[in-house]
């Protein structure tokens, strides 16, 4: 079943504030109570659905906008914050200077993070009252859930590090232990291992699924988050997980770099995963932002007072620039750069905002048309998916894994050049991992990569400094790894927080 179009309507909602919680009153149409409702497998599938929903709602959700990969990105150097000026969208701004302030900080991130993991203790708690239900379907229900909140925790894990962590839901009043960045990673890699030991995933899922967690997903984030801790003793497994997902035969890099980002695009053959957004009968709404439908980030990237339909583009707010230097860096002939940096300001008027350069990230940007089957608000149901992992992270994954197990050279030249060639160029690159980390700078802006990419590399103190133009000002350090821990959490938890640094 694809999980974009089932809507679940019974499961009441307990969204997780940090150490808080709060319950939204949704009545049940068999009066039922929870405990005697989920205990049917049908039902379980649907607590399994719920557990998903909260990949969706980032973008715009609990009145932020807060896109994942946006969010990494503006820490970055491919992309400005743009939009009207440094008050709009204030708390980007900070964050785009390493001055974030505990009462301007994406709170919705957390937020939702934290509903997609109460979300995923359901499931495993339902799980123990269903009766009837066999055991590879149990493990499957399992598997997934335990793979979710993996990934939630990632969220907040990446963006706050020392968090409140817990494997069941909490009770009153709502407070769990806050531990530290290092047990954090360790709780979630013990989880990953378990869910690959079950083996309860294809490693690709076939149409009716796209959207499930499958092995190359979680292969996928195993070795993000082993990469990202730097634990080398987990580096020789991550390569095998890499090289198990190329060995496999059902991935494949796209021939054409341009058409990886259109609709006809979505799910192609070197697709790992993707989160789904769609325009079809879309009924998501500034009253609902919760409901099933599209996405609002190509509305915050495109140009503000566009000409609609010009160049096959549609008009947004003007957040998100692209850095001239990000379009510069590309060699001549790099079918990645326009696939990447639409030069606007060659083919259309808009009005210019903050920190315009004018350009423009392509790969998500509106799309004439691509909004015109949703029945409700148009701006915020744009039919793009967000893609999480593409097989060409996997090889280059495989590429900077042997080189630092020192493996073999020759598979690290050969999984690095595939991506390289791929996009029109014809030399060889050699499998350095300087050679590597910018391999990903070409193939992954916009996507989320490139700041924890400096960060885990070792770069990002030499590398976010401040900027020409006086944007910003402050230079990275490695205290300001972590954001601050919204205020309203740290009131919420009655002293049990400590705060980051900031």
């Amino acid at each position: 079943m694809k999980l974009k179009y089932i809507i679940v309507g019974f499961i009441s909602t307990l969204l997780i504030s940090g150490c808080s919680e709060s319950f939204l009153e949704v009545d049940s149409p068999t009066d039922e109570t929870i405990d005697t409702y989920f205990t049917t497998e049908a039902h379980i599938q649907e607590a399994v659905v719920a557990a998903y929903e909260p990949l969706h709602w980032p973008d715009w959700a609990m009145s932020e906008y807060n896109p994942i990969n946006i969010m990494s990105d503006i820490m970055a150097d491919d992309i400005w914050v743009g939009g009207q000026d440094k008050t709009d969208n204030k708390n980007w701004h900070l964050m785009m200077n390493y001055e974030s302030l505990p009462n301007y900080v994406i709170k919705g991130i957390w937020t939702d993070a934290y509903s997609g993991v109460k979300r995923c203790n359901d499931v495993i708690k339902y799980l123990g009252w269903c009766d009837n239900i066999s055991t590879e379907n149990e493990n499957y229900y399992k598997a997934q859930a335990l793979a979710l909140k993996v990934f939630y925790y990632n969220w907040l894990w990446k963006f706050w590090g020392n968090i409140p962590y817990y494997e069941e839901n909490l009770s009153s009043p709502f407070i769990a232990d806050q531990i530290s960045a290092d047990s954090v990673y360790t709780n979630m890699i013990n989880n990953l291992e378990t869910v690959i030991n079950m083996d309860a995933f294809p490693m690709k899922e076939t149409a009716d699924n796209y959207g499930r967690v499958t092995k190359a997903m979680v292969y996928m984030l195993y070795a993000e988050i082993v990469m990202y801790q730097k634990d080398e003793s987990r580096y020789a497994t991550a390569l095998s997980y890499m090289e198990e997902i190329i060995n496999s035969g059902q991935y494949s890099l796209a021939s054409d770099f341009t058409g990886i980002f259109l609709e006809s695009g979505e799910w192609g053959s070197g697709s790992i995963y993707e989160v789904i957004y769609k325009d079809d009968d879309a009924v998501r709404s500034w009253d609902n932002p919760l409901y099933p439908g599209g996405t609002i980030l190509p509305t915050l990237i495109s140009p503000h007072s566009w000409a609609d339909g010009t160049d096959g583009h549609d008009q947004g707010w003007g957040f998100c620039p692209v850095r001239q230097s990000t379009y510069d860096m590309y060699e001549e002939g790099d079918t990645r750069r326009d696939a990447t940096c639409w030069n606007a300001a060659a083919v259309g008027d808009y009005n210019h905002r903050y920190q315009d350069t004018g350009f423009f990230l392509e790969k998500y940007a509106a799309l004439t048309g691509n909004n015109e089957d949703q029945k409700a608000d148009a701006q915020l149901n744009w039919n793009n998916n967000l893609r999480i992992y593409r097989y060409a992270e996997t090889l280059l994954n495989a590429a900077e894994l042997l080189v630092r197990t020192s493996g073999s050279m020759t598979d690290a030249s050969t999984y690095l050049n595939l991506v390289h060639h791929r996009a029109g160029l014809t030399d060889n690159v050699s499998p350095t991992i300087d050679n590597i980390i910018k391999e990903r700078h070409l193939e992954f802006v916009g996507e989320g990569k490139r700041y924890w990419d400096l960060i885990r590399t070792d770069k990002a103190e030499s590398t976010l400094v401040p900027d020409e133009f006086g944007y910003r000002t402050n230079t990275w350090s490695n205290s300001k790894k972590y954001l601050p821990i919204p205020q309203s959490e740290i009131d919420a938890a009655n002293g049990t927080l400590v705060q980051n640094n900031y």
